[in-house]
């Protein structure tokens, strides 16, 4: 006789693997969004903006959404479902675009920093994929999950960068300007895709109980999850916001920069066919520490040269270790909470990771202009550091926790 359990676990795998495509296919179109901002951000905002030195703070204001959407996410999923969320991200999505070829067109450098901030808020909600295709999962297949929907974003990585290659010369002298009407008609797209996913609306009994906030973020696996997270991305976003000006700076063509950029994107999302199998074999905190590790060897490609290579194989070694880094934080995060605290829990996480990138975004321009690529490079090493020494904590008292439990067990049985 089967058991209900495994049963029941079967049949809510079967509805997460279904969501999961879904999902994945939104992660894909949903990641040209920001891959076209990634790409042209500084270069119009260089453009643009009254100083050089103000070139980044349009991805910087894209960064801002992020940090400032990912809450009102976590509270409009977790009141009319993840559902609403998507489709107002969408929106946001759309309106990015449609900001962004307007500013363009009339050279106004504010109204493109508020085009790039709605894009972040679409990515805020973007980020919710993830944990949304974990939602009613098997405890075995959430890593699996959550690393698929990831893996969606390998087509963002070649659909962005390119849809920026084919489009950017079309409304000359405007350079980029049909670029992002494009990227407005790809976020319609995927409110189509999201529409389709099965994400009902929360019931009136998981809106209620659950631990307090404060509770659940004093657990030290969760410190280590969002601290590893916080480092992971803001030093990602750090460099790689960089890199195009850079490229830019040392007399490297455009065509240059798109390249490096599409192979980095493709870096950060390829790796998640893997990386799910990867923390089920060796856990979470190896392939954390794994991919901090890989950052700071991107870091460390960076400061040898400032060739095309260098500056190729900098953005594809930190894609990976982002990969590795970043996912593995997620699935740590999803061990710490229980399934009505999920919305709560996992927005805050968010928060924090986009709320300090926010501010180590605003600083890249000034790093780069002032002290230049190897600065920027060398900033990677010293929360890595900090990183790979809170996973080794956390470990450590896990350990001992599990001893002391089995302490107590052996005395029990003893009596």
């Amino acid at each position: 006789m089967v058991d209900a359990t495994a049963m029941s676990d079967i049949s809510d795998d079967a509805r997460a693997r279904s969501n999961v495509w879904r999902l994945a296919a939104a992660q894909a179109l949903t990641g040209a969004n920001s891959a076209v901002i990634f790409a042209t951000g500084a270069i119009v905002g260089a453009q643009l903006a009254p100083s050089v030195a103000l070139a980044t703070v349009p991805i910087s204001m894209y960064v801002v959404g992020l940090a400032a959407g990912t809450l009102p996410t976590g509270a409009i999923a977790r009141r009319y479902g993840r559902r609403t969320s998507f489709m107002i991200g969408a929106g946001c999505g759309t309106a990015a675009g449609a900001l962004g070829a307007l500013a363009i067109l009339n050279g106004a450098f504010a109204l493109f920093c508020l085009a790039t901030f709605f894009g972040g808020l679409y990515g805020a909600v973007a980020q919710s994929y993830r944990f949304a295709a974990a939602d009613g999962a098997s405890a075995a297949y959430r890593p699996k999950a959550v690393s698929w929907v990831m893996a969606g974003g390998v087509f963002a990585g070649v659909l962005g960068p390119q849809l920026v290659q084919w489009t950017m010369d079309i409304w000359q002298p405007y350079l980029f300007a049909f670029s992002y009407v494009v990227q407005a008609f790809v976020a319609l797209v995927a409110m189509a895709v999201l529409w389709s996913v099965d994400a009902p609306k929360p019931q009136p009994a998981d809106l209620a109980g659950g631990r307090p906030l404060l509770t659940i973020v004093r657990q030290p696996r969760f410190i280590a999850a969002a601290l590893c997270g916080v480092i992971a991305y803001p030093m990602m976003n750090l460099v790689m916001t960089s890199a195009p000006l850079a490229m830019q700076m040392c007399g490297l063509p455009v065509s240059d920069s798109n390249f490096g950029l599409q192979w980095h994107i493709v870096a950060m999302y390829a790796p998640s066919f893997v990386t799910g199998s990867l923390i089920a074999k060796f856990g979470a905190p190896r392939v954390v520490a794994l991919g901090l590790a890989l950052e700071a060897a991107g870091a460390s490609i960076g400061i040898m040269g400032i060739t095309a290579p260098h500056f190729w194989a900098t953005l594809f070694v930190l894609g990976v270790g982002w990969n590795f880094a970043f996912v593995g934080a997620s699935a740590l995060v999803l061990e710490t909470h229980q399934p009505n605290e999920k919305n709560k829990v996992q927005a805050f996480n968010d928060f924090l990771v986009f709320g300090m990138m926010a501010i180590g975004s605003f600083s890249s321009g000034q790093l780069l202009a002032n002290y230049g690529w190897t600065t920027v490079n060398l900033t990677v090493f010293p929360p890595v550091l900090l990183g790979l020494i809170v996973l080794a904590i956390s470990g450590w008292s896990k350990s001992r926790k599990q001893i002391a439990e089995q302490a107590v067990e052996v005395a029990d049985r003893g009596a």
